[in-house]
């Protein structure tokens, strides 16, 4: 995968627990749109300890953009589902498992290291937004960091592969393999045209399903395909409870 370096800015005031937050742009953006929201938590002195690393997506020749993954559009109208067939919005065969599952490597790659410098994995924040909210989700459900994070935050976005996910998730659990403690944000806009709110319901309540409690699920009136300053604020609290400080 050939990505630009990812942008990394340092903890403005490191703890002695050190904590990384790795947040992935959506489609056609770059790391460089998510420096602002950095800036604006450093400058009210928030989440000052962390270390926060911003990956961009490889160049993607058929959408002329940087993107995670090949995406496909979401119809405004819910097509309609056949008795006994299964959700067609939910069909893993229209997915671009092979472009989701190379991204989800790279993201893993990015924990390695941040791992091999010495921050343990339950300090480690994943999150994203659309298309890097749903790689986001990826990770923290289907990778070999799953259930370890301290925490996986997805904005405006939904979740891929749905089916293999469900059925990974039974599977481990049958053999008692997991023991979740990742802490779960989801966040999403009632105006959202690009990923309908009926995809944010739907993940929503799989991931509620299987996660309980450790899910803090929001739907913002109004908000479209954005993010505004209560989604910020409330993200913000969120992730100074997933990683605290720990001064001591």
């Amino acid at each position: 995968m050939s990505n630009h370096p990812p942008i990394i800015v340092p903890a403005p005031n490191p703890s002695t627990s050190p904590a990384t937050i790795v947040f992935l742009h959506g489609l056609g953006d770059d790391a460089n749109g998510w420096t602002d929201l950095v800036s604006q938590f450093h400058a009210v002195h928030k989440l000052s300890h962390v270390r926060w690393i911003l990956p961009n997506a490889p160049q993607n020749r058929d959408v002329m953009a940087q993107a995670w993954f090949m995406p496909k559009p979401f119809s405004p109208i819910p097509m309609p589902k056949r008795s006994g067939e299964p959700d067609p919005e939910e069909n893993d065969e229209e997915d671009d498992e092979g472009g989701m599952m190379k991204s989800v490597d790279y993201v893993c790659g990015l924990i390695d290291k941040e791992v091999e410098a010495g921050v343990p994995v339950a300090r480690i924040v994943v999150g994203g937004f659309s298309q890097g909210c749903a790689i986001s989700l990826l990770v923290g459900l289907m990778s070999r960091y799953r259930t370890k994070l301290a925490g996986v935050a997805g904005l405006s976005g939904y979740l891929p592969l749905s089916g293999r996910v469900g059925k990974m998730r039974e599977e481990k659990e049958e053999k008692g393999q997991d023991t979740p403690q990742t802490k779960w944000f989801l966040a999403h806009g009632s105006r959202d045209q690009l990923v309908p709110k009926r995809m944010f319901v739907k993940y929503k309540d799989k991931i509620e399903g299987w996660e309980g409690e450790r899910v803090q699920a929001r739907l913002y009136e109004g908000m479209g395909h954005a993010t505004v300053g209560a989604e910020v604020r409330d993200l913000c609290e969120w992730l100074e409870r997933a990683v605290p400080e720990n001064k001591a």
